[in-house]
């Protein structure tokens, strides 16, 4: 491969179609603001550069990132991108991958709002993430060791598998389909609203109304802390270890825990069957 080393770009498209190239300890910034510096290249590998230039990454295919700071100037970093690799980053750019395909990234440091979006076959691991949207309608996303934080996260997704993950999150899974979540703490408000078949396994689950109108979710040897009004209208299967603060009218299905604060079987706008199981008693 050829090799690219210790220079600074900042002029439009500097490194434009780049082929089989290193490009090392380079820095792309300075005055003249350049757009798209390393768009449509293929077979490249990026290692410690700086970028704080927007849309560095676009149409790249066969690439691999490591060590790279992306700032905050640099907007839209990854987008159309196919086939990658990206190690120990830090990514500080709003909308940082998009409409991505094939990208495995591990080690990183991200603070990036509207992270991964519209993006397929996503391997995330060993990082921390903090943004709003994340995943926005995405699809076979695998998130490993994970300290997730933000807002309204996994909305639309399809095929997301999570393990031995932290996520603080409001508005979590909502309207997602086919998600496994093992051997992880969930905090957050409203979580699972409108999913379907989502599934979490020896879970910690905190914050308040969680799994209302969901379709097919399963709880199995999870824990619910100050988790009140919860499954409202939802198609359920759950076994708790512990207490539920409030259960109200669970559309099917069967909840069991060994305590339950309060059972509210009233007002509801259909008609609900689902059963509330108490280990201790078997009382229904």
């Amino acid at each position: 491969m050829k090799r690219i080393e210790n220079q600074r770009f900042d002029e439009e498209r500097a490194l434009y179609h780049l082929t089989d190239t290193e490009v090392i300890n380079c820095e792309f910034a300075g005055e003249q603001d350049g757009e798209s510096v390393l768009k449509e290249a293929r077979n490249i590998k990026a290692e410690d550069c700086r970028f704080a230039l927007r849309y560095p990454f676009w149409h790249n295919e066969d690439f691999s990132l490591k060590g790279v700071v992306l700032e905050e100037a640099t907007r839209a970093a990854l987008w159309y991108c196919k086939n990658g690799k990206i190690l120990d980053a830090k990514m500080r750019g709003i909308k940082a991958l998009r409409e991505c395909d094939r990208i495995e990234l591990c080690g990183c440091d991200i603070i990036s709002d509207e992270f991964g979006w519209k993006c397929s076959r996503i391997k995330l691991s060993q990082g921390a993430v903090q943004s709003e949207y994340l995943f926005l309608d995405s699809s076979d996303i695998e998130l490993t060791d994970i300290r997730m934080k933000g807002k309204y996260s996994f909305q639309y997704v399809d095929r997301l598998t999570i393990s031995h993950s932290v996520l603080d999150t409001k508005d979590a899974f909502w309207h997602s389909k086919n998600t496994v979540v093992r051997d992880s703490v969930v905090k957050g408000e409203y979580v699972g609203w409108y999913s379907e078949n989502l599934t979490l396994i020896n879970c910690q689950i905190e914050g308040t109304q969680p799994f209302c109108y969901c379709k097919g979710l399963k709880l199995i040897n999870c824990t619910m802390n100050n988790c009140d009004l919860s499954f409202e209208y939802s198609q359920v299967e759950a076994d708790i270890i512990g207490h539920i603060d409030s259960v109200k009218n669970p559309l099917s299905g069967t909840i069991t825990a060994d305590s339950v604060g309060t059972v509210i079987l009233e007002d509801a706008v259909m008609p609900c069957s689902g059963s509330v199981i108490l280990r201790d008693t078997h009382r229904t």
